[in-house]
């Protein structure tokens, strides 16, 4: 039950994933210290299904759970994406899915963005939670650590130049849904990339994140 709220999270670095497929992930990445079922048939620790409902995050009742340790895959890629105080976990979730499919293996996120271990960021990832390095810090130093490395820096804005973009490294900032990029991230930015829209002003951060990631991925 503690690991359903963040302090607890962060206090025992353990989180909860619910249901087949995310158990199959977990298993693969080795992080299971334990499967929970309601279920007579299935492997794990046996509970009540009233105390099963208890621990439900949604309305509709799974019948298996693991506990699982954070994810501390490292990875070298050279695609990163950068969040800059991303609030909604479902755009975080999904933002790691399409990381995940499209080579940006490395995500780094500022502190004030929403927790990597969300229920609702991690039913939005379908399992990609597993499948990239997950990295929380100082957003500001993190960019210049990687500018230092040889990454050119490009920034999601509505006022980008479009570029073409021929450097090996690159790292793509994402900024907070209302606000956008902070000043401060701008100024450690190299340029600056706008997706042409008709008839809308701009598109959720997730969506774009997504298109641009599909446009720089690693084949």
């Amino acid at each position: 039950m503690k690991l359903k709220t963040k302090k607890y999270r962060d206090e025992f670095s353990r989180f909860l994933v619910f249901g087949e497929h995310q158990i199959e992930k977990a298993k693969q990445a080795s992080l299971i210290e334990e499967i929970v079922t309601s279920n007579q048939t299935a492997q794990g620790t046996l509970i009540d299904i009233a105390l099963m409902k208890e621990l439900q995050f949604t309305e509709t009742l799974i019948d298996t759970f693991a506990v699982c340790k954070f994810n501390t895959l490292k990875i070298q890629s050279k695609r990163v994406l950068f969040l800059d105080d991303i609030q909604d976990p479902d755009n975080l979730g999904a933002l790691i899915r399409s990381a995940a499919a499209f080579g940006f293996h490395q995500v780094i996120a500022s502190h004030k963005s929403t927790d990597f271990y969300n229920d609702k960021t991690i039913r939005a990832a379908k399992g990609s939670i597993f499948d990239v390095e997950l990295v929380r810090g100082p957003i500001l130093e993190m960019i210049a650590s990687y500018k230092n490395k040889g990454y050119i820096i490009i920034g999601a804005d509505a006022h980008g130049e479009n570029h073409e973009i021929k450097n090996d490294k690159l790292g793509l900032v994402l900024g907070n849904e209302g606000h956008g990029l902070s000043d401060e991230t701008k100024k450690l930015c190299n340029g600056f990339y706008t997706i042409q829209t008709q008839k809308v002003e701009s598109l959720n951060v997730s969506v774009a994140g997504g298109i641009l990631m599909y446009q720089w991925r690693v084949s």
